[in-house]
């Protein structure tokens, strides 16, 4: 009976040519080469479609709550460099955002453009789930963040507090010649800001002594009465001038202060001293050591 069955065999194969192929065709499970078709494995979808360089069928795993159009594109073109020109248009022909959630997109038919090919795309419908399915699904998803967030929070604040720390020791770095500048310039319109008031002291203690040696010694009161009213009135027109130039009030507290600064920045023009620069360095150092004690902070909280 042996030799009657491999004749049989020989004579099937002959008929029907390949059996894989001939077995498939009467089930009908494999698509056409060139169709993109999708599909549902393990209640992920899965877009397959054939990859133009290699003539092969590749299989594309999307995780709807995660994956947009963007990403998944990217991945195309990451898999097949042949791949110049890929698009998604909706089965009219309009444009989707590329932000759009894969989720989104294969609740309807779309289609897909590569290297200037359209391919119509079919997504198998799915039943629309219940009011009370959905509710339950929103409340899973709430639990599934608040689980990730606990999880993964304390290890995103530990690296926060490396890169600030990182960051920190960055701007130190970067200030501390400046700081040796600016510590320079400062003693140097100190002095010079010192000085200066001590001459204007100095000034008025010599108008002083002369109005009274020509008082006492020289003159007398009544030839010195107009000359001391008209010193006062320059004093005044002098106060005056000097607000109309600074649209400050003449105080020897702001006069100081104004003078002072006048000093530096002529002192940081001569030195080379970018005050810009060292005040953006501040700022980003103010903020980073803020944001670090705020982190620390939850830190702290969360361990006790």
């Amino acid at each position: 009976m042996a030799p009657p069955q491999r004749r049989w065999e020989i004579l099937c194969v002959r008929l029907c040519g390949n059996p894989e192929f001939a077995q498939s065709h009467r089930y009908g499970t494999v698509a056409p080469p060139d169709e993109i078709t999708v599909s549902y494995r393990h209640g992920f979808p899965v877009i397959t479609l054939t990859l133009p360089s290699r003539r092969e069928r590749c299989q594309f795993v999307i995780k709807p709550m995660l994956s947009t159009v963007a990403s998944f594109l990217r991945d195309v073109q990451n898999e097949d460099k042949g791949v110049k020109e890929v698009a998604v248009l909706t089965a009219d022909g309009n444009a989707l955002p590329a932000s759009t959630s894969m989720d989104v997109l294969l609740m309807e038919d779309f289609k897909l453009i590569i290297n200037k090919v359209a391919y119509e795309v079919q997504c198998p419908k799915k039943e629309k789930p219940g009011h009370e399915h959905v509710a339950e699904l929103e409340d899973v998803k709430f639990l599934v963040h608040r689980l990730f967030t606990v999880l993964h929070l304390e290890e995103f604040q530990k690296k926060r507090e490396h890169h600030l720390l990182e960051k920190i020791d960055l701007l130190q770095e970067q200030l501390r010649p400046l700081e040796q500048v600016k510590a320079s310039i400062e003693a140097q319109s100190e002095a010079r800001t010192s000085s200066l008031l001590w001459a204007g002291l100095a000034l008025l203690s010599v108008q002083g002594g002369a109005l009274a040696w020509l008082t006492w010694w020289v003159y007398s009161w009544d030839i010195m009465e107009p000359v001391t009213y008209f010193l006062t009135v320059a004093n005044s027109m002098v106060f005056f001038a000097y607000f109309i130039t600074t649209r400050q009030n003449y105080t020897y507290t702001s006069m100081r202060s104004r003078q002072f600064l006048q000093f530096f920045h002529k002192k940081s023009q001569q030195k080379h001293f970018d005050v810009e620069n060292y005040n953006r360095l501040k700022e980003d150092l103010a903020k980073a050591t803020e944001s670090l004690d705020r982190v620390r902070h939850a830190l702290y909280w969360r361990i006790h």
